[in-house]
Formats: C-alpha cells, structure tokens, sequence
C-alpha cells in the first residue's frame, strides 16, 4: 500500500521552478531518505506532500486523500518536524505537550501528554523550560509532540541537525521502533550515515529527482569507479591528479586519497604513473554514498542562479 504517491510535483516562486516535475512512492511503514544540497527543493517538497504548499502542476494522493483537493484531511494524519525548534521556549515541557494536545483536540489532554513524556523518556524532565534544553533534547520534545496525535505519516525535515551523535543515534532508533509499529517515515538529512539507514533513498537536486532506490541500488547506478591512493605526499599526488582526464572527484580520507570517476579506463590511465612510484600504492575501492552525492552536486546546475 502506497501512503505518499505524487506525479510530476511542480512549485514555482515568481519565475524560478523550485521542484521540477518530482515524482515519488513511499510504501506503508517505510522509512525513506530525502536527500540533496541546500535549496534544492526538500522542503517544498515535503511541504506540498503534507498539505502547506498547493502544487502548481502534479498529482497525487497522501494517505489516500488527493494533495490538490483534500489537504485538511492530510494535515490532521500526519506529523511534521521542521528545521527549527518551533515550540514555545518559555513554557516547560509538559506545558508545551498539553498546548499541542490541546491544538489536535484530544481527550483527555492530561493522559496523551503522560503517555508521550513516557515514550519519548521525558517525564523526568516535564518541568524543565524547553529554552533550557540541549539540542538532542529539543528534538526529542519535538518528536513527542509530531507523533502525539498517532498521525500514519511522519515528515522530517532535518531533524537533527546540530544534534551531537549520541542523540542522533537515539533519535534514529525511535524512528525505526515508530517504522516497526507501521508508521511512514519521510526524512530529509545530509548526513550519510542517517540515510544508510533508510530503507530507500531519493535524491533531489536543485529540484530535480535523480535517483532512487535503496543505497547499495543508487551507488551501483551512478556508475562510479573509486580507487585508494596511499603513501608519501599525497597533497602534492592530489595536486597532480586534479583536472586529470578521467578524475572527477580526488578527496583526502584519513591517510589516503580517494579517487574517483565515471569512466574507469581513463581514470586507470590517469593513475598508471603513480602505480610505478616508489612509496606509493593504488589499490581498487568501494565507492561510498558520499561520493555519490558530490558527484550529484558537481553535476546539476543551480536553479536559482
């Protein structure tokens, strides 16, 4: 069962063309990566599929409701975390739960804002001011309060950034526990290892999709070719390297040099003479999500510019 299946999503701000053409399914307790660079059209994204933004073209339907005519029905079924911390940082925690309970009208208010300080491990900290609070903290308030109202849908928009790991981790091991119970998940993230974690990924770029499927699917379609470089100066090796026929992406990694392009017989004739140097090793490598995602970046064109 499909929760989210749009077609050919289109928003337009004056003469610039935000999301262009998108198109995208997520199935019924999936988890799902949304990924790409700064401006690339995530946000509005997510904005047009739980109701905010009006498509101006497309189609299609979330949780089963139409995105042009029924977008009240799919506000009150889904639950959306945005960038910023966005609740009242003057009030405790208990505080802001019950305001939000008592904004989705459920009854009694005083039992769902139990409920969601025990599932969320905050009923230690109910009277503490949410101004108070550290950044893994704030998320996990603002969790409670996105999935207080049981929506079918969860859309998060970065959720953690500027969370320290820890936090990130346990963040990502509530959303899995929510996915197991049957929820959808939609996340946007720039973290790599956030979206390995996914159960698929989709990668926009500057409002295009270009790829989707799970990691292992979009590493091996994007064709790319890695090698390892290892040994004495390997800045004056990159030097070298950069603007190369065949390399398209040379980045230090620890104490080596990963390199990487499209086409791997040019980019073996590029590396043949740094085989035969004494103190230096080429060996073949596995190509990364990361390197995927730059060579994305490198490739598409900002539709702002």
């Amino acid at each position: 069962m499909s929760v989210i299946e749009v077609r050919n999503l289109v928003k337009r701000f004056g003469q610039r063309t935000v999301v262009d053409h998108v198109t995208m399914t997520v199935a019924q307790g999936e988890i799902v990566g949304f990924l790409g660079p700064n401006g690339s059209g995530k946000t509005t994204t997510i904005r047009m599929m739980c109701g905010l933004l009006t498509p101006d073209e497309g189609e299609g339907s979330v949780l089963g409701h139409d995105l042009l005519t029924e977008p009240l029905k799919i506000k009150r079924e889904v639950g959306y975390m945005t960038q910023r911390f966005s609740f009242y940082e003057d009030l405790t925690i208990g505080e802001n739960l019950e305001f939000v309970a008592r904004l989705y009208q459920l009854s009694p208010a005083g039992e769902h804002v139990e409920r969601s300080l025990r599932e969320l491990g905050l009923t230690s900290r109910r009277s503490q001011l949410a101004g108070t609070l550290s950044g893994g903290w704030k998320q996990r308030l603002a969790l409670a309060a996105c999935i207080m109202h049981r929506p079918k849908l969860l859309l998060l928009d970065e959720p953690t950034a500027g969370v320290d790991p820890k936090a990130r981790r346990e963040f990502w091991d509530e959303i899995h526990r929510l996915a197991q119970g049957g929820l959808t998940v939609l996340v946007s993230t720039h973290y790599m290892d956030e979206a390995e974690r996914c159960h698929r990924i989709s990668y926009i770029s500057y409002g295009r999709l270009l790829a989707t499927g799970t990691v292992e699917e979009v590493v091996e379609n994007a064709g790319l070719t890695t090698f390892v470089v290892e040994g004495a100066k390997l800045d004056e090796v990159a030097a070298a390297l950069r603007g190369r026929a065949g390399v398209e992406q040379v980045a230090p990694f620890g104490a080596t040099l990963h390199v990487v392009g499209s086409d791997r017989r040019k980019l073996e004739a590029a590396l043949e003479d740094f085989r035969r140097r004494e103190g230096i090793s080429v060996r073949p490598g596995e190509t990364s999500l990361e390197d995927v995602f730059i060579q994305f970046m490198a490739g598409s064109k900002d539709n702002m510019a």
